[in-house]
């Protein structure tokens, strides 16, 4: 067994040796590139990624990227495509090919059928002069110096740049395509992560009750507002304006600052022009305003600016937005 820093040295060793393996794909982004995402751009089909052994767990996460961001994309084993699966491909598909060495068997007899069936065909390979490299239309070069491996055999280094030259595919298409945050949200519905690019404020706070007094409302019974509607504050509303919230910290204030508390009323107490949030607003922004002013709550108003609710910041952490 290692001692705990020859452990570490190891651990350092294969990030370094990934690094230059990612660092090295800056050189080979060249026209070849630029056309791939063109023609991926322009296609009318799907993209079908293809690749086999570790080479095809790349494969499978590049699909992954491309269909969260606007870019349909299918996976087909190399293995099976030979055996009945190579249907996937339709004529208007664009065909990416995933190879460390370029050389595999599968390799070998799936690019003659896919070339016959006319589709362009792009190869993210490690080995320039192999057999997929000389067969595809375009050559996305993914060769590295070295596998972390110590015995230089565990594809390490070379899938990784495999996956750093599919992600740099995926985001120029996000680009090219002018992919928005609510496009992301369309195809994110679910998690925390589908929840902070749709969720809205209306979708939160209509369960809360309402609590609301005017200007002349005692103290008495502004307390008793804000206890009965179990939100630990009160808008202060007139002439259907909203002109104040009295919460938690008004009350304290409120001892502080008079001795006799008889004949004090909500404007007496309330702090004014409360921080509001639009009903139609995302509840992430939402969770920003109440964090950026160190509050708990927020006034909810509709199009009008007009009172509509309250949304408490256990809503949108109860929905796992943080």
């Amino acid at each position: 067994m290692k001692s705990p820093e020859e452990i570490k040295n190891i651990a350092f060793q294969v990030i370094e040796e990934e690094k230059k393996a990612v660092a090295q794909l800056a050189s080979y982004i060249d026209d070849a590139f630029v056309k791939a995402v063109e023609i991926i751009f322009s296609a009318k089909g799907r993209v079908v990624i293809t690749g086999i052994g570790k080479s095809a767990n790349i494969a499978t996460k590049i699909v992954s990227t491309l269909n969260s961001t606007g870019t349909p994309a299918i996976f087909m084993h190399a293995a099976d495509a030979i055996h009945g699966d190579l249907g996937i491909v339709q004529p208007d598909d664009v065909v990416i090919c995933v190879s460390k060495s370029g050389n595999t068997p599968e390799i070998k007899v799936l690019l003659p059928l896919l070339k016959n069936f006319g589709n362009t065909l792009i190869a993210i390979v490690g080995d320039t002069t192999s057999f997929l490299a000389t067969h595809a239309d375009i050559v996305l070069n993914t060769s590295v110096e070295h596998e972390a491996c110590p015995n230089n055999l565990a594809p390490t280094s070379s899938t990784t740049a495999q996956l750093v030259m599919g992600d740099a595919l995926a985001v120029a298409l996000i680009e090219c395509r002018n992919f928005t945050a609510n496009d992301f949200a369309r195809f994110h519905p679910g998690g925390s992560l589908g929840k902070k690019l749709y969720m809205r404020v209306d979708d939160l706070f209509r369960q809360n009750e309402k609590p609301t007094v005017s200007p002349s409302t005692s103290l008495r019974d502004t307390i008793l507002e804000m206890t009965s509607k179990r939100l630990g504050c009160t808008v202060v509303v007139d002439n259907d304006n909203i002109v104040g919230i009295v919460c938690d910290g008004d009350l304290r204030r409120m001892m502080k600052k008079y001795e006799k508390l008889d004949g004090l009323k909500a404007s007496d107490i309330m702090t004014p022009n409360p921080k509001t949030v639009s009903l139609h607003e995302y509840a992430v922004k939402a969770l920003d305003m109440m964090r950026s002013n160190a509050i708990t709550q927020l006034v909810v108003v509709d199009d009008n600016g007009k009172y509509t609710g309250m949304l408490h910041i256990h809503d949108i952490l109860r929905e796992g937005i943080i």
